[in-house]
């Protein structure tokens, strides 16, 4: 597996055109517009596959997320990044349907930017995965009741993105999870 932080991102506009590529802390860095997915995995119950980030990342470490984040490789494109990465980070080997994109700008007190038009994919399992110790500490499925009471009652405990995706995005996924006839909130 490659040093993730020599990888290289995709830099884009905000309409999702590339403007070049840049190594992957330097973009944090710099702050630059690059492409990112987040992947949300359900059960047949409905709950929602959450990991809680290594303790060795170098920004929102040990904070709960979604099941797998991660950026494309230059050249790749997001929906075959999201697969890979499922497989890489949690062990995972499923089909994922895109669910919609947005645009968000977060900065950390280490001074890393994260400045992201993110890909967000779902997919259906009921395997909780295998531990990558580079990039989680922990994973769970968590009923949604329980995890949408736990986000407003505890905030500080998720990552920015996760945050965005569920308390301002959900009926996007909402959608998809009606579709495949699982229960929403």
């Amino acid at each position: 597996m490659m040093d993730s932080n020599t990888i290289e991102v995709i830099l884009v506009n905000s309409e999702d055109e590339v403007q070049g590529k840049m190594e992957k802390i330097s973009a944090h860095q710099l702050g630059m517009l690059h492409r990112a997915f987040s992947v949300f995995i359900f059960n047949d119950k409905g709950e929602m596959l959450i990991q809680k980030r290594a303790k060795e990342k170098y920004h929102s470490a040990e904070l709960w997320s979604n099941t797998c984040c991660s950026h494309p490789l230059p050249n790749e494109n997001s929906l075959d990044a999201a697969v890979r990465r499922l497989k890489e980070e949690i062990g995972i080997s499923v089909p994922v349907e895109f669910a919609f994109s947005f645009e968000y700008r977060a900065e950390f007190e280490n001074g890393l930017v994260e400045n992201e038009l993110d890909h967000v994919f779902v997919g259906f399992s009921n395997n909780p995965g295998i531990i990558n110790p580079n990039e989680l500490s922990e994973s769970k499925f968590v009923a949604l009741p329980d995890l949408f009471n736990d986000l407003n009652k505890h905030p500080e405990k998720y990552t920015v993105w996760f945050k965005i995706i569920v308390l301002e995005h959900w009926e996007k996924i909402s959608r998809i999870l009606e579709k495949n006839k699982l229960k929403t909130v």
